[in-house]
């Protein structure tokens, strides 16, 4: 959850960051009374993402600064549009920028990057959901640009749901254990509440993470023709889940398998920062 006390602490050490000892720039070029004002301006369409964030840079940096956001997050906008103004004393603005933007940028990009992704599988059930994969520090905001693009998110973190992966499978096998009984001896530790997600790369799998109760299968790297096996053996027994191998290009052919859910990764450890800059008006 991207709350007001997490914002005003990330971005308070972005900025501790990147002016440790003030911005010597602006404090020595510009005279302490002099103001401007500055509008965020797209170069690329997109999907905003982040306007909380955006304002938080310039408000740490100087509570007198005024900002108005003129989309809300999940809007969409074109190459040209001003998303953002920003007006009140040009040292605290110029100080700001930067973090303001790298923030803003970042979240845009996840968030142009999601809707990608959703508009490829509209028409079916599936829904698209990021992973665990990103940025030290910064997941909430990443993920709160990824419901900005209209995605869901997967669990948040080690602490609320079980995901056994691979690895977790090849120590229980390494150990001589059965996957069912251990599924099950695991959901007797757990609160009723508590999501169980198995990952399999075998059909052959399917059964046992089934009879132990799982509640979502995560089928991982298989074919199309893989996927619609699994789909048909899971039936009603348990979610279906795909990941791996997952792009623009391929998509739409894993949602047509009749999977619920799409993982993908890419959405917040590959996408590209979209392109805004922050442009001080001269009148």
């Amino acid at each position: 959850m991207l709350t007001p006390a997490l914002i005003a602490r990330v971005v308070g050490a972005a900025l501790e960051e990147d002016a440790p000892w003030g911005d010597l720039t602006s404090t020595t070029l510009l005279p302490a009374d002099a103001t401007a004002t500055a509008d965020l301006v797209a170069r690329e369409p997109g999907v905003f993402s982040g306007g909380e964030v955006f304002t938080a840079a310039f408000a740490l940096t100087d509570p007198g600064v005024t900002v108005d956001v003129h989309l809300g997050d999940g809007d969409a906008f074109a190459a040209g549009d001003v998303l953002a103004s920003v007006s009140g004393s040009a040292r605290a603005i110029l100080t700001a920028e930067r973090i303001a933007l790298n923030f803003t940028q970042r979240m845009s990009g996840i968030a142009t990057l999601t809707a990608a992704y959703v508009r490829a599988i509209e028409g079916t059930t599936a829904r698209i959901a990021d992973t665990r994969k990103t940025t030290p520090g910064l997941r909430a905001f990443e993920r709160h640009a990824v419901r900005s693009g209209g995605g869901h998110n997967h669990r948040h973190s080690l602490s609320d749901a079980v995901m056994a992966k691979d690895n977790h499978l090849a120590v229980l096998q390494r150990s001589g254990a059965d996957l069912a009984t251990a599924l099950r001896e695991a959901f007797a530790q757990l609160p009723h509440t508590t999501h169980v997600v198995v990952e399999v790369d075998r059909l052959e799998q399917i059964p046992a993470v089934l009879d132990g109760g799982a509640h979502t299968v995560l089928l991982d790297n298989f074919s199309l023709e893989e996927l619609r096996a699994g789909v048909e053996l899971i039936g009603d027994r348990a979610q279906a889940e795909a990941s791996g191998g997952v792009n623009l290009d391929t998509v739409a052919g894993i949602a047509a398998t009749g999977v619920d859910v799409i993982s993908v990764g890419a959405l917040t450890h590959s996408a590209r920062a979209l392109d805004l800059g922050l442009d001080v008006r001269i009148d």
